[in-house]
């Protein structure tokens, strides 16, 4: 059985309207250790990301399963930053709950 993550940046309310695509790229965030989301670096290349992630296809488009559209690094990192935004808000209300 998969354990559930403690974030849930998948349901939080989006400025934008999510698609299918959307919200499983905010749940596949959602599944990233926090040790590795804390290493991202708004400074690094694209290629740089693209290799930490390592989940991007040979086109340049992350592989995520059951999506209608491809995800392109532009998008990944707009998303990526929005749900360390998130993490940063909520972690502590989140840490202290799991204890």
């Amino acid at each position: 059985m998969m354990e559930q993550p403690i974030w849930n940046f998948e349901q939080e309310p989006s400025a934008a309207p999510l698609d299918e695509t959307g919200v499983n790229l905010r749940a596949y965030f959602d599944r990233i250790p926090d040790e590795k989301m804390r290493e991202y670096s708004a400074d690094w290349t694209d290629d740089e990301v693209m290799k930490w992630d390592d989940n991007f296809r040979d086109d340049g488009d992350l592989m995520l399963l059951c999506c209608e559209r491809d995800v392109d690094i532009r998008e990944y990192r707009a998303v990526l930053e929005e749900s360390i935004r998130y993490r940063d808000r909520v972690r502590d209300t989140l840490m202290k709950k799991g204890n």
